[in-house]
């Protein structure tokens, strides 16, 4: 079972209003992020909710979702995961951190590392992680045995410490499209969406 994790509590800082909000392809961006993830081979979806809850919540609509809130995500990025991870409904077999500001991501790109995560299995690793011409991207899976490690970090860095510190437990997947590395987070970068 992969339960995938979106963290849509954030302000939008560096863009000045909710990035989430923003429409792409006729409709906001959570929408289109957890549209990506129903039409996936992902079994559940937490969206955590922070800032402008109420209009995060109303573009998702009556999708198939689980709804928690993060009261401390002016935290950051860090308190958005550890809250929806304290909040995965058990057993699970791995979680994918599915950023929501990433609108040209596609539901084969979530199967590839999908299908990756269960080959990672059969070679004792317990991490995915894509790349696109060697640079990191999201989303990444974890096995769920990380779960309580992760809750127990304190900051913005929990998954990316986890996989900084299990080196050995990490496959690295070269992607066929940029979609991994491309997300939203100024005016620029949501312009260049529609080039």
């Amino acid at each position: 079972m992969i339960t995938a994790l979106v963290p849509a509590a954030g302000m939008s800082t560096r863009l000045g209003r909710n990035k989430l909000l923003l429409t792409f392809k006729d409709k906001p961006l959570i929408a289109h992020a957890v549209d990506t993830l129903l039409a996936s081979a992902v079994d559940e979806i937490i969206v955590v909710l922070g800032h402008e809850a109420d209009l995060v919540r109303a573009a998702v609509g009556g999708r198939r979702v689980i709804f928690v809130e993060n009261r401390q995500y002016r935290e950051g990025l860090g308190s958005s995961v550890r809250t929806g991870l304290a909040a995965i409904p058990l057993p699970t077999d791995a979680i994918m951190i599915y950023l929501p500001d990433q609108p040209l991501l596609e539901p084969w790109d979530v199967n590839f590392l999908i299908r990756a995560f269960a080959e990672a299995g059969r070679t004792n690793k317990s991490i995915v992680v894509p790349l696109f011409r060697g640079q990191r991207g999201n989303p990444v899976i974890i096995d769920s045995s990380y779960q309580t490690s992760i809750l127990a970090m304190a900051g913005e860095t929990g998954c990316r410490r986890v996989i900084k510190q299990n080196p050995d437990q990490v496959l690295t997947v070269e992607m066929e499209t940029d979609h991994v590395v491309r997300d939203v987070d100024t005016a620029d970068e949501y312009e260049r969406l529609f080039k």
